[in-house]
């Protein structure tokens, strides 16, 4: 059945990294834990379990992860900020699937998502058959969190209208659901708590409210500090999404990834690397998670429709739809960079500037 799945949650693709770690335990593990903070961070940032190799899930700074699983720990909920593409959700995934087994507690923020999908809601065909009842109570996955003692999920908490986000509120603050239509309330067992995401691009559409910052303990995520750690996320990803979509293509070569970091790391930061042209930024963000994605769509182009093997000319279409998506505005700014600063780059930038202009005429 597991292969007719698209994406397998991530307690389920490494599980045998989780059941090593679990069978290797030393340390203390707190109530509703499946191991100890210790371990949960060897899971997060790699290692090796006694013959059992620990794959990395997140390259970045190893004391903002320490925060993060220390967070967990105390009765404090963690939010996750960040740019987009800058593995928020990603490490939220990997968090609750090395504590507690099960990533699926997740609601995902957006304009439309309710008071009800964050506390409880009601199967009506039972309510109007038999009235109110705990049967007959549809669970959030916070509620079932609470139930549990385990930890639940909330996607750009940001998009939530501000009525959805006080919910929170007291749930965070008294741990206790109510249930007014039954008279009950639900009270949190030990090893619950919240993890919540948001992006710093849309932090105008529903701003947190005060209130709802002091309960959560925040992490700021940052962009890759440095271009080799982000060709090392980049090439990772796609090689590990190369195999689960079974693409044809071979994976691009080590300089296929430099170009296209280089590229998204000059745009985002509006200068070359070595600080000496000045660039007009576009409105795309050109995070590491875009360039994953260009990579992947240029392998499958090549797998479908030309030899097998990333060319500059499946590159320079990917490039095209990842970096003009204001047309006006990010043409302009993708043919300055064009011709001031690619097409200078000398030889081997050539193939791909030349199918580049080529596709922004």
């Amino acid at each position: 059945m597991s292969k007719e799945i698209l994406r397998l949650p991530a307690e389920q693709l490494y599980k045998t990294e989780i059941d090593a770690l679990i069978a290797a335990e030393k340390d203390p593990i707190p109530e509703g834990w499946q191991m100890s903070p210790r371990s949960v961070l060897t899971y997060i940032m790699g290692g090796k379990v006694g013959k059992t190799v620990i794959t990395p899930k997140y390259l970045g700074d190893r004391r903002l992860v320490e925060i993060c699983i220390a967070t967990l720990v105390t009765d404090r909920a963690l939010l996750l900020i960040g740019e987009p593409g800058t593995a928020k959700s990603w490490l939220s995934e990997h968090l609750t699937a090395a504590i507690n087994g099960n990533s699926s507690r997740v609601i995902q923020g957006t304009a439309g998502t309710t008071e009800e999908q964050i506390r409880y809601t009601w199967n009506y065909a039972m309510l109007l058959a038999n009235g109110p009842s705990f049967d007959s109570l549809v669970k959030s996955p916070i509620y079932t969190a609470m139930e549990q003692g385990a930890i639940a999920r909330v996607e750009e908490i940001s998009r939530c209208a501000s009525e959805v986000q006080d919910a929170l509120i007291s749930i965070l603050s008294e741990k206790r659901i109510s249930i007014p239509e039954l008279g009950e309330e639900v009270a949190a067992r030990r090893g619950f708590s919240v993890i919540a995401t948001a992006n710093t691009r849309d932090k105008g559409v529903n701003e947190m409210s005060s209130a709802l910052k002091r309960r959560f303990n925040i992490v700021i995520l940052p962009a890759p500090s440095d271009m080799a750690t982000e060709i090392d996320i980049v090439k990772s990803r796609v090689a590990q999404m190369s195999r689960d979509l079974k693409l044809t293509s071979k994976l691009p070569d080590d300089s296929a990834f430099e170009k296209v970091v280089t590229i998204f790391r000059e745009l985002r930061q509006g200068k070359t690397l070595d600080g000496q042209v000045k660039i007009k930024p576009t409105s795309g963000v050109l995070s590491a998670a875009e360039a994953i994605s260009l990579m992947v769509n240029s392998m499958a182009i090549s797998g479908s429709f030309g030899s097998g093997e990333v060319t500059d000319s499946e590159l320079a279409a990917a490039l095209q739809g990842a970096i003009v998506k204001d047309d006006d505005k990010d043409k302009a700014a993708w043919t300055e960079y064009l011709e001031n600063v690619m097409r200078k780059k000398g030889k081997g930038y050539s193939g791909l500037y030349a199918e580049c202009k080529e596709r922004n005429a």
